[in-house]
């Protein structure tokens, strides 16, 4: 089996369903959730001029090898009914693959580990949760210190 570290996150509708029901599709269709952060309320990133995110952290183990795993990802949030209108815009699931396995893996479908994660304290600071010892297999570092080295100063606040 493998390990994934995903991210999920929205800010439209009830965004604590909406992370329950993701949980749930993700247990049933990827593999099963074997740890859960927090739910951590989060600023945009990106296009700010939109509602706060609740975000959180996920390890799940799956047969799914990349890139289904990402398709099946991509299916989960179309069925939550997430439209895809601009990049960093609002949305009602996210959902995101940080880290596979000690995978360093670049395809048209998928880029691991997550190119953009150590720019984002939302994507630290609830994997440092569930995972603070976790080694990122490029920088060698570990996700603790990722997230103390950060210089995304935005709030995370535990819910």
């Amino acid at each position: 089996m493998n390990h994934a570290f995903l991210l999920i996150g929205g800010n439209l509708g009830d965004r604590a369903a909406h992370l329950t029901q993701a949980r749930d599709l993700i247990s049933h269709r990827i593999g099963p959730v074997r740890k859960i952060s927090a739910i951590y309320e989060t600023a945009a990133w990106g296009l700010t001029d939109q509602p706060d995110f609740y975000n959180q952290a996920l390890l799940v183990t799956t047969p799914l090898l990349p890139e289904a795993l990402m398709q099946m990802i991509l299916a989960i949030e179309s069925d939550m009914g997430r439209v895809r209108k601009e990049r960093y815009g609002p949305r009602v699931i996210d959902i995101d693959i940080l880290l596979y396995n000690d995978l360093v893996y670049q395809s048209p479908v998928v880029t691991l580990p997550h190119p953009r994660m150590t720019e984002r304290r939302f994507v630290l600071a609830p994997l440092d949760e569930i995972a603070p010892e976790q080694i990122h297999p490029e920088l060698n570092r570990t996700i603790h210190q990722l997230l103390l080295q950060t210089t995304d100063a935005s709030p995370v606040k535990k819910i």
